[in-house]
């Protein structure tokens, strides 16, 4: 099987969710239309924004999404989380220890969790 390399969210408003993710994650869009906006992050993967309203075929309410994001340990973590919180962005879950490292959960415009993490033993 190949490896996904392009990751598209439903959101309300493209415009308004490009310029929210622009400021996470310090870069303009390749493209922004009123109806489907892309990134180019640093790894090589693509992130697309496309009206939950014009999606062909229309979108279905599904399991929900997370968008993860890996730091190098707990101390970029915790600036992170300190930065997110400066912006006002909406925390659900503040730093917290499971079983697969440190981590926090933030929401975008639309909802969709963004996890930072930092990996145990990281």
């Amino acid at each position: 099987m190949t490896d996904p390399n392009f990751f598209i969210l439903y959101v309300d408003n493209p415009l308004a969710s490009a310029e929210f993710y622009a400021a996470l994650l310090g870069k303009a869009p390749l493209e922004a239309a009123p109806t489907f906006a892309m990134f180019a992050l640093d790894s090589g993967v693509m992130l697309g924004l496309w009206s939950k309203h014009t999606v062909e075929p229309a979108a279905t309410s599904g399991g929900g999404s997370e968008v993860a994001i890996s730091v190098d340990g707990t101390e970029a973590l915790e600036s992170m989380f300190a930065s997110w919180v400066q912006r006002g962005l909406v925390i659900v879950q503040r730093p917290a220890d499971m079983d697969f490292g440190r981590t926090f959960v933030a929401l975008d415009p639309d909802s969709h969790r963004l996890r930072v993490f930092a990996a145990a033993g990281h």
